[in-house]
């Protein structure tokens, strides 16, 4: 094992209160904090939790806990116009679990703080300072923390990764803006059925919700990336008008629209996906989750991969003798796995936005894509069947010669 006894974790979200519990099952303390001045209790929409990120959580007694506030999905539907296509499941594996984001946090949040992980918000990182045996963090009030490591879990727009690497890059912008709200009106499809839509006017999503009404998420078309704070400006009303425009000649699309009220829709602003990162680690830093592999929302397994990846990082520091050699085989660990993710959303993210002849060839392409390329034990299972072994010692890979 390493010398590691204290890490610093950077980002209060979903990755970070994780990577603490991993890393405090490892035996090493660990601290988070937060640049937000208070709790994310009810921010943000709903995300997947796919097989394999059930499984990461499982090591630390979280799964049924959000099984219990989650919604199976255990059927999903392709609608190209009129048609609807079933899509291949994984017959073997637990369905991927619907959750509000605001619902982990909660539960990953409470489970921290009860194995008595501490959570300090209002802490704004600007600079980190590392020597031979440790490392600094510098918050913008002034105030300081230090440890052995600091692990940047704060996410895709992360301070941690431009302190690793002045020249890394930033998000790169899908071309795609995200809604979400639960419409009044309930669809007619089987409980645990969600739909991938293709309307004329652009790409949504929907499911029905257990206390009634459809929830649906949209993936509108942009021309130009805008932050969340400028896509709030536009007041709600407007966005709706746009989006039952949009949808106006789709089934159940316009009725989803027009059925939604503008108290109740989420903006949740231009769509990013992380590149290729070049340097996930640096002396004593280290990177986990969206703040060095953010995949974008088509993958279904944002959330699932950070979990994943604090699992790891905290197996690395607990089985290797020093951070570099942790570090290194952590990142080896992880690397392929997570571009092999990003790479195919990015795919998929490109029919969600097609050009005019795309869009045109889409309902012949997918259903060829259906009898071809989109096997599910080539697909998904790689991913989804995909389960760490907590108690499996970690050795590092052999030099190359």
């Amino acid at each position: 094992m390493t010398a590691i006894r204290k890490a610093i974790v950077v980002g209060g979200g979903i990755a970070g209160p994780v990577t603490a519990l991993a890393l405090r099952k490892a035996g090493i303390e660990a601290a988070v904090y937060e640049a937000y001045p208070s709790t994310a209790d009810g921010v943000g929409g709903t995300l997947a939790l796919a097989p394999n990120g059930l499984a990461a959580l499982r090591i630390f007694g979280a799964d049924e806990a959000v099984r219990a506030v989650a919604t199976p999905i255990t059927r999903t539907v392709m609608a190209l116009g009129r048609s609807r296509i079933e899509l291949p499941m994984l017959p073997d594996l637990p369905p991927l679990q619907v959750v509000h984001r605001s619902d982990l946090y909660r539960i990953l949040h409470d489970l921290a703080l009860a194995q008595g992980i501490e959570i300090t918000y209002g802490r704004r990182l600007v600079d980190a300072h590392q020597t031979p045996t440790g490392v600094t963090a510098m918050f913008a009030d002034g105030t300081t923390a230090t440890g052995d490591i600091l692990v940047g879990a704060d996410g895709i727009h992360s301070t941690v990764r431009r302190l690793i690497d002045p020249d890394a890059p930033g998000p790169g912008f899908t071309g795609l803006l995200g809604f979400e709200s639960v419409a009044r009106h309930t669809v007619d499809v089987p409980p645990g059925t969600m739909t991938f839509a293709y309307g004329k006017g652009g790409y949504y999503l929907y499911w029905r919700e257990p206390g009634g009404g459809t929830r649906w998420g949209v993936n509108l078309p942009q021309e130009r990336p805008m932050s969340l704070t400028e896509a709030r400006q536009v007041p709600r009303t407007a966005w709706l008008q746009k989006l039952r425009a949009t949808f106006a000649d789709d089934d159940p699309g316009a009725e989803l629209m027009l059925s939604t009220r503008p108290e109740d829709l989420l903006v949740t602003g231009s769509l990013h996906i992380m590149p290729r990162v070049p340097h996930w680690h640096r002396g004593r830093m280290v990177l986990v989750g969206d703040a060095v592999h953010a995949p974008s929302n088509s993958s279904g397994q944002g959330a699932s991969l950070a979990v994943e990846s604090a699992v790891q990082l905290a197996r690395c520091l607990r089985d290797l003798p020093d951070v570099p050699a942790a570090f290194a085989e952590y990142e080896r660990l992880r690397r392929g796995r997570v571009e092999g993710v990003a790479a195919r959303a990015a795919r998929i993210n490109r029919t969600k936005a097609p050009g005019p002849i795309v869009g045109a060839i889409m309902p012949v392409l997918m259903r060829l894509m259906l009898k071809t390329v989109l096997n599910p034990e080539k697909m998904l299972a790689p991913e989804q069947r995909y389960v760490i072994d907590w108690d499996a010692p970690v050795a590092a890979a052999p030099a190359l010669r």
